[in-house]
């Protein structure tokens, strides 16, 4: 008599697998939904309604608002989302557990990287659409570059945002990121830009700014921002290998 052994699906198919697991779930996750998609929309169309009612001209047009919101909606989902599902995964075991799975530590990585990734387009299509449909005019020379600064940008808060969820406990995780994102939001370079003269224009170092700097320079020029981009590798590359350090399963 034969016995048949089950092997795991290939890595490609696991990986695949968790990563849409993972999407549907903030995509069915109402807090998730409420930061990541509805918060950056009402930013978007907050700040245009402002404008127009004003009149004068002091705040940013619309084609400088728009990337700075797309800017804070992959922030959304890639530190806050991300920081806040996997820690409490970490303290309810879930994460422990998912790890001596066939899909292991660097496949549960991964998929939960494919998430974000399916989730900042699904962000791209709404807040881009909305942004176009208040006037937004991107040019279409730099579309290549947005995707670049925002898939290197998606990766850094991805990796700092599982940085801080397997440091410190899940509830700490909670506060942090949703209050990290609001002053990143409101003060760091992400939808409003920075100033580049005298001491302000060492804030332009954070990884808000940066991501806030390439979507912006992308969309309004046209034309690569390497600055930005090498700033947010530099800061994905940290967060990785601080995680690799630090990061406890449990």
């Amino acid at each position: 008599m034969s016995i048949e052994i089950s092997r795991p699906a290939p890595a490609s198919r696991r990986i695949l697998a968790h990563g849409l697991y993972e999407t549907r779930n903030v995509l069915r996750n109402g807090e998730q939904l409420l930061v990541s998609l509805i918060l950056p929309l009402l930013v978007l169309l907050g700040a245009h309604r402002l404008d127009i009612a004003l009149g004068d001209g002091s705040l940013p047009s619309i084609d400088v608002i728009t990337p700075g919101v797309l800017a804070l909606a992959v922030m959304a989902s890639a530190f806050t989302g991300q920081g806040i599902a996997t820690g409490f995964e970490r303290q309810y075991g879930v994460l422990a557990y998912l790890a001596t799975t066939p899909l292991g530590p660097t496949g549960l990585i991964l998929g939960k990287a494919l998430a974000v990734l399916c989730v900042v387009i699904v962000q791209a299509v709404v807040l881009g659409g909305a942004g176009l449909a208040l006037g937004w005019s991107p040019d279409p020379a730099g579309l290549l570059w947005l995707a670049a600064v925002v898939v290197v940008g998606a990766a850094a808060f991805t990796a700092l945002g599982l940085l801080l969820a397997g440091t410190v406990r899940a509830e700490a995780t909670l506060a942090l990121t949703n209050v990290l994102w609001v002053l990143m939001g409101a003060v760091g370079g992400t939808v409003f830009p920075l100033d580049h003269d005298g001491a302000a224009a060492l804030l332009l170092l954070l990884p808000s700014a940066a991501l806030g700097e390439g979507i912006r320079t992308a969309t309004l020029e046209g034309s690569p921002a390497l600055l930005p981009l090498i700033i947010l590798a530099g800061w994905a590359a940290l967060a990785i290998l601080a995680a690799r350090r630090w990061f406890n399963w449990r």
